[in-house]
């Protein structure tokens, strides 16, 4: 592994958990320090952070430390993540199917919209997008699905955060703009992405909710703007609205 443009505390945190995990009744200070050749109070100190955030905790008895519940809490979202990708699949493929185009399943996560399904379709569609890759709410349709259901506080405080950065020259970089649009997302169902995040790419998407109703994740059918055209568009926006409120019910949601 190359250490280069590695933060040395991050990092030494992180092969202490590493090796902390690999013993069941966990490690004392001096078996770490041993096995990771790390001197004993840089050791001490990266443990008091990790047991302060719940990363690591210490037995008071043997005064050995073992990881902390909050892996648990961690893994239970990704578990999360990983049953909506099982649920939506035939959904996906149902839409790849119709459509033959390239099919997304997003997350919200921190402020911007992390990519964990994809589709190909059958016609070529060069895109940035691939599963575990990040990209920006305010000019996807994914994201904008999303935008467009949570709290206005929320919206205002990632707007705020990432800002609204030009892509292209369809890209909506003023707030009030954004905020008009949302709200048209929310009156007809699905939003679009006319050229904002990539040229010559339209897409159109729908939210997902769980059974709480909070919204957790949008699905997407990207193009080529030349197939994309408004009539398509049209004609797609029921059948996006049908598989995301079919997915969201496989999800426990109650209208």
């Amino acid at each position: 592994m190359h250490r280069e443009n590695v933060v040395k505390s991050v990092s030494r945190a992180l092969d202490i958990i590493a090796l902390v995990a690999t013993k069941k009744g966990g490690l004392g200070v001096t078996e770490i320090a041993n096995q990771i050749d790390i001197n004993k109070s840089s050791v001490f100190r990266t443990l008091a952070t990790l047991v302060q955030y719940g990363y690591i905790e210490q037995d008071f008895e043997t005064q050995k430390y073992k990881l902390g519940y909050k892996f648990l809490d961690i893994s239970s979202k990704l578990l999360e993540s990983i049953d909506l990708r099982a649920e939506a699949k035939p959904f996906l493929q149902e839409l790849e199917k119709t459509t033959n185009e390239v099919i997304h399943l997003v997350v919200y996560d921190q402020g911007e919209v992390v990519y964990i399904e994809k589709l190909e379709g059958n016609e070529t569609l060069r895109t940035h997008s691939k599963v575990g890759k990040r990209a920006p709410m305010h000019c996807t349709s994914v994201g904008k699905a999303i935008l467009a259901h949570l709290p206005d506080k929320d919206v205002l405080g990632i707007i705020d955060q990432k800002g609204m950065p030009y892509h292209t020259d369809h890209t909506i970089t003023e707030e009030e703009a954004l905020l008009d649009e949302l709200k048209q997302v929310r009156q007809r169902g699905y939003s679009l992405d006319l050229e904002e995040n990539e040229y010559g790419i339209t897409c159109i998407a729908a939210p997902v909710f769980d059974h709480l109703g909070n919204v957790v994740a949008a699905v997407s059918i990207s193009g080529p703007t030349t197939r994309m055209n408004t009539d398509r568009l049209t004609q797609l926006g029921p059948i996006m609205i049908q598989t995301t409120q079919q997915l969201s019910v496989r999800l426990g949601f109650v209208r």
